[in-house]
């Protein structure tokens, strides 16, 4: 695996790749291959996610987006990141890693969807674990927290798989679906074996 940052203004941030994929930092050229990804995803996405807005796709919502992305990123407060196949060529889904807090606690939330199309082929695997050297050596953070409705299996099984650890269970955590969800709670240590 190699990790490139990169500094031009046409791609910044991080740039994660792999055998299998490649991640980097939202653009707006990507506008076109996100919205048609997530419209065609849209009913396998909504159990797993906060309602959407009725501009959700736009293209002005899109730009917003972005601009808190580069925000975040200038800020050392999140990094989100879209997964593409290995040659950049077909976006997958994407990752965030959120609520990134320094000081004594060095820890960030990861976050994920993938498109319906490329779903259970593995690739959330694949760009799960290609991120976990980005947290732990990169930004030198010591704990990757991440949470999943306890009925959702396939974000458990991939949680365990890239050797998340479950530490317990939020009542009400999240409003996803238009509801106040329980959660279960995993994180992953900097000092923990990578799978």
């Amino acid at each position: 695996m190699a990790l490139l940052r990169t500094a031009s203004s046409s791609d910044i941030g991080p740039v994660i790749r792999t055998d299998r994929v490649m991640l980097r930092t939202p653009q707006m050229a990507d506008y076109p291959a996100w919205a048609e990804l997530r419209a065609g995803s849209k009913e396998f996405l909504a159990p797993w996610e906060p309602l959407w807005l009725p501009d959700e796709l736009t293209r002005a919502s899109y730009r917003r987006r972005v601009r808190h992305y580069l925000r975040d990123l200038r800020e050392d407060v999140g990094y989100a990141l879209f997964v593409f196949t290995a040659d950049g060529e077909e976006l997958l889904g994407g990752i965030t890693l959120c609520n990134v807090r320094r000081g004594v606690t060095q820890a960030c939330t990861l976050g994920y969807w993938i498109g319906e199309p490329h779903a259970r082929k593995g690739y959330m695997t694949a760009a799960v674990r290609a991120v976990i050297p980005f947290v732990f050596d990169s930004l030198e953070l010591h704990r990757l927290e991440a949470a999943c409705l306890p009925h959702n299996l396939a974000s458990k099984r991939l949680l365990e798989r890239t050797g998340f650890r479950r530490e317990g269970f939020a009542r009400r955590y999240l409003r996803i679906n238009g509801a106040w969800q329980d959660h279960l709670l995993y994180a992953l240590l900097d000092t923990d074996e990578r799978i």
